[in-house]
């Protein structure tokens, strides 16, 4: 602290406004024992903030680095970078989501439509990669990606853990297989994402997912158990009776789950159909995953709450809309 005495504020040398901002600040810092003027010396010398200083603007753009000198490549960069950001956003809502020990029906429904309109926004943009490259362009520069893949969004599959119970996210013939009161290690073991990354010819896991799980398999399973009874159902279960059915609410996660489960890797077999399929061969995909199998959502059929959908919307999971893509690119 500084030795220099101080003197009082006086009303004659600010205006009411400044006073008693200056009055607060001297509250709030004495309380933790610091003198207010040093602060006030050190803002003197600070300089004003700038836009492009605040957002880190020099920085963010120079975070494109092509691996090749397609130009399309800096498209593909960007846009997965933006996907990136918009999955921060949403696990920003779920983290918050899950501090809600004593949720209210408005605070849910809030976090829920958050999600739902940034994966509204990812899966309205995808245009940008299913018609925004040059064709032969991707082809050429995405060898020099390999073993890379979406496949590998951590993010992505945090968002999935943060979404459901994490045994909604296990296929249901190894869920039986499990018994009762699996661990999170024995959920993790079988998560249906291994089967994405499997080489087809052998089975093996592909590079792409052993790389994956080297990196991410600690955090994934801390993530799993961080969300246990912080999961968005988990949430939900802590509203009344009469809220849990509420419209706004049901509507809310059932979007959620169509978004999450159907339009987004729709959009990925979509913009896969147009870059990949060379009949009679198809193009692999640049981690070895075997996209067509693995894509479509009535092949996956990852559905968060089954609970909320009816036994043929059940059954017929994902094939309307997987049709409808289908025709269209034929």
């Amino acid at each position: 602290m500084s030795d220099q005495p101080t003197s009082p504020l006086s009303a004659d040398e600010f205006s009411p406004a400044v006073l008693a901002q200056l009055r607060r600040l001297q509250q709030r810092y004495a309380a933790d024992g610091q003198d207010l003027a040093a602060y006030l010396e050190g803002l003197y010398h600070a300089d004003y903030i700038n836009y492009w200083d605040y957002i880190e603007l020099d920085t963010l753009l120079s975070l494109q680095r092509p691996l090749t000198k397609f130009p399309d490549e800096e498209i593909f960069i960007i846009y997965h970078q933006i996907t990136e950001l918009y999955f921060k956003l949403c696990l920003r809502e779920y983290e918050q989501l899950g501090e809600l020990q004593a949720p209210t029906l408005g605070e849910v429904v809030l976090r829920l439509g958050r999600v739902n309109r940034y994966f509204e926004n990812l899966i309205d943009s995808f245009d940008v990669m299913v018609d925004g490259m040059d064709k032969q362009q991707f082809l050429q520069f995405r060898l020099s990606l390999m073993p890379a893949s979406g496949f590998q969004s951590v993010q992505y599959r945090y968002i999935e853990i943060a979404s459901t119970d994490l045994a909604n996210l296990v296929p249901e013939e190894k869920r039986r297989l499990l018994g009762d009161a699996p661990t999170h290690e024995q959920f993790m073991g079988c998560i249906y994402w291994q089967a994405g990354a499997t080489v087809e010819e052998t089975g093996a896991k592909a590079l792409t997912l052993t790389e994956f799980e080297r990196k991410y398999a600690g955090d994934l399973l801390a993530h799993a158990r961080h969300f246990q009874h912080r999961n968005a159902w988990a949430v939900v279960q802590r509203l009344s009776e009469a809220e849990r059915q509420h419209p706004r609410l049901l509507r809310a996660l059932k979007q959620l789950d169509v978004n999450v489960n159907v339009n987004w890797p729709l959009m990925h077999y979509k913009s896969a159909v147009r870059y990949l399929q060379r009949d009679p061969n198809d193009v692999p995909a640049t981690g070895g995953t075997n996209w067509r199998s693995y894509l479509p959502p009535k092949f996956q059929r990852r559905i968060f709450y089954p609970q909320l959908w009816s036994a043929q919307e059940l059954e017929d999971w994902g094939k309307g809309w997987v049709e409808k893509v289908l025709g269209e690119e034929s």
